[in-house]
């Protein structure tokens, strides 16, 4: 009797199919937002929402350590609050973490606490939004990255190739090594923030064109970080003046050696500017239609756990990536879409895991093409049941 009230319970849960975080309401001022930080007056009257961060599993990392140190990650929840004036828009994050991770730039097993903020270049159809975390092909994310650093080096772009060169390669000494010392000092930054466009795995390409205003900052307090970032409504990339418009937020945990995919990261997010057209937040925080538990059933019986590993407890699977955190940072339409359409979105790259028999795709006449197989014959009332049960696999929260 145990037993099946046990059952009873999990299918209970398991068909509540809970939809993505509310929306984020964002607070028009007439403040100037060129420089913003935590501590900045501009979030007086802002309202802060909860956003979920999920760990990032599609693809297993290439570090055993790495691997081990993340194996039974939760999720985070962070709260958000937006401000916008008419040029520029700006977000504060805060997130808890009970270590404060600095990278250092003579170790290579320094890794950084950060932070980003995606925006998606194209969201007129809130169902062909970019794969979240780094686009995909003809769907950019433009991407503001901010990591906590110590100071570091790199060429500035003036020219000055008498600093770039190690000290102990120079005939300086004493006094004269300690002014040269002194003169790079003054040329290094401790602020590590760029900007990206992506379109996939391995395709980020940071903005150097002048094109991008964006500024960042990370301060750290009572074991929690916030993050600001302030960036303009328009520019080459995006065009954020709308209704509504989809943001999403990432932080790495330096602790857990995070960097690149090892990181948290949410769903897309409607931000409100403007009331009166819910399009953008009713498809992206809307009811999810269909019943979980008759979902699960129809994956099984159509063999999405031959490819894929589904849930925590399931074997890993490196024939197909693993869904077990799909339900957390992935949209009911992007879970439709790769059921019905799955060569409409193909991230370039494979896994490096899998086995070389195996491939996600082909490339056909210079189209990736998806090898999982198409599910478009199946009943929409059979899409939508899988679709639900998909938005239940998600890690606890921490």
């Amino acid at each position: 009797m145990k037993k099946l009230t046990s059952t009873l319970v999990a299918l209970a849960t398991l068909a509540t199919a809970v939809a993505a975080d509310s929306a984020i309401n964002a607070l028009k001022i007439t403040k100037s937002l060129d420089k913003v930080d935590a501590a900045s007056s501009v979030w007086k009257g802002a309202k802060f929402s909860t956003v979920t961060l999920y760990p990032q599993t599609t693809i297993e990392f290439n570090d055993k350590k790495a691997n081990e140190l993340n194996a039974d990650n939760k999720a985070v929840q962070a709260k958000v609050a937006a401000v916008y004036n008419d040029k520029k828009i700006a977000f504060l994050i805060q997130w808890p973490d009970g270590t404060k991770n600095v990278q250092q730039g003579n170790k290579t097993d320094s890794y950084a606490d950060g932070f980003a903020v995606q925006f998606a270049s194209n969201y007129a159809n809130p169902a062909e939004l970019p794969y979240i975390g780094m686009g995909s092909e003809g769907r950019q994310a433009v991407i503001h990255l901010q990591k906590q650093v110590a100071k570091f080096y790199e060429p500035n772009g003036n020219g000055d190739v008498a600093t770039q060169v190690n000290p102990n390669q120079t005939d300086l000494f004493e006094k004269d090594l300690k002014k040269f010392n002194a003169k790079v000092d003054t040329l290094a930054s401790s602020d590590y923030e760029k900007s990206y466009v992506g379109e996939g795995f391995r395709s980020m390409t940071e903005i150097k064109d002048g094109s991008d205003n964006a500024t960042s900052s990370m301060a750290y307090g009572k074991k929690a970080w916030s993050g600001t970032l302030s960036s303009s409504l328009k520019d080459e990339y995006v065009d954020l003046n709308a209704a509504a418009i989809p943001v999403a937020f990432a932080v790495w945990d330096g602790e857990k050696m995070g960097r690149n995919g090892l990181k948290y990261l949410t769903s897309w997010t409607a931000v409100v500017l403007k009331k009166g057209d819910d399009t953008l937040v009713n498809a992206l925080h809307g009811k999810i239609e269909g019943d979980a538990v008759k979902g699960k059933d129809s994956a099984v019986a159509n063999g999405c756990t031959g490819c894929h590993q589904m849930e925590k407890t399931d074997a890993a699977n490196l024939m197909g990536p693993s869904l077990t955190n799909i339900g957390g940072y992935s949209t009911v339409d992007y879970l439709r879409e790769s059921l019905v359409n799955p060569s409409a979105v193909v991230v370039p790259g494979y896994n490096r895991n899998a086995h070389s028999n195996y491939a996600w795709y082909n490339v056909t006449e210079g189209k990736r093409v998806s090898t999982m197989p198409d599910h478009s014959w199946m009943e929409k009332a059979d899409i939508d049941n899988i679709v639900a049960y998909l938005k239940t696999l998600k890690a606890e929260v921490k």
